[in-house]
């Protein structure tokens, strides 16, 4: 679920029924493609066993999917070597910004390192010192600026305008949605694996940005369609919520 804008305002993704419509409509190929793309990359996760068991089937009562893991500690990498291992030759020439307080400035730089790309990263002043020392460990640039992060955004595009650098999105774009995707594709496969295919499926994923919930959705209800995909967010920043409750975008600023 979430929300796309149109002549008539903002409505629900449910609405989008057509890739024709929205040409940027992420599909199960293009999370597959990903998948492809990030062998040898980005690490298959397991499903942990959590909590207790139900004496009616013996399966654990929840799986848990440790992101953890990634070469990173975070799911990032996926979208950010998915974006840029699909640049033209032209663009690799270029080289890459984006912006970040962590796990995707980490991402793109390690895909930008792996690659053989340069990398700016644009970085609040107070982002964690862990994830600055990573972006510095591959090898990126970071530019600083600002807590704020409208200041991050304008500071890339300027960025971008200036040198001739590929702007890479954290979220809003198809190839970081894909990427993010084959977590989901992930799931159902290990599911299936496990041999539970044949039993209901629920899978709650965190919102943020949107680009991992909206590519588990791509993936797992293309899969399954009979599955329930959750999307999850704390209740303190809870804007995606309230956007789809009032049907206009809704931000909501740190307090």
């Amino acid at each position: 679920m979430g929300l796309v804008h149109g002549a008539d305002g903002w409505r629900q993704y449910t609405d989008v029924t057509t890739r024709e419509t929205y040409a940027d409509q992420v599909t199960l190929a293009d999370v597959q493609a990903a998948a492809d793309c990030l062998t040898g990359v980005a690490v298959r996760t397991p499903l942990l066993a959590f909590g207790p068991f139900d004496d009616q089937v013996g399966a654990p009562r929840v799986w848990l999917k440790p992101e953890n893991l990634q070469p990173i500690g975070a799911y990032k990498i996926r979208g950010a070597y998915n974006a840029l291992a699909t640049l033209s030759p032209a663009e690799r020439e270029r080289g890459v910004v984006t912006h970040s307080s962590g796990n995707h400035a980490q991402g793109v730089a390690r895909a930008a390192r792996m690659l053989g790309l340069r990398a700016v990263i644009v970085m609040p002043d107070d982002a964690p010192a862990i994830k600055v020392a990573g972006v510095r460990a591959d090898r990126a640039e970071i530019d600083f600026v600002g807590p704020d992060n409208e200041e991050r955004i304008a500071r890339a595009d300027q960025l971008a305008r200036e040198q001739g650098l590929v702007l890479i999105p954290s979220y809003d774009d198809a190839r970081i949605v894909a990427g993010q995707g084959t977590v989901g594709l992930e799931i159902v496969e290990q599911v299936a694996e496990l041999g539970r295919a044949n039993e209901p499926l629920t899978v709650f994923v965190p919102v943020g940005g949107g680009g991992l919930s909206s590519g588990v959705c791509v993936a797992v209800k293309s899969l399954r369609p009979d599955a329930t995909v959750i999307g999850v967010e704390p209740e303190l920043a809870a804007d995606a919520a309230e956007s789809l409750r009032t049907g206009e975008l809704v931000r909501w600023g740190p307090e």
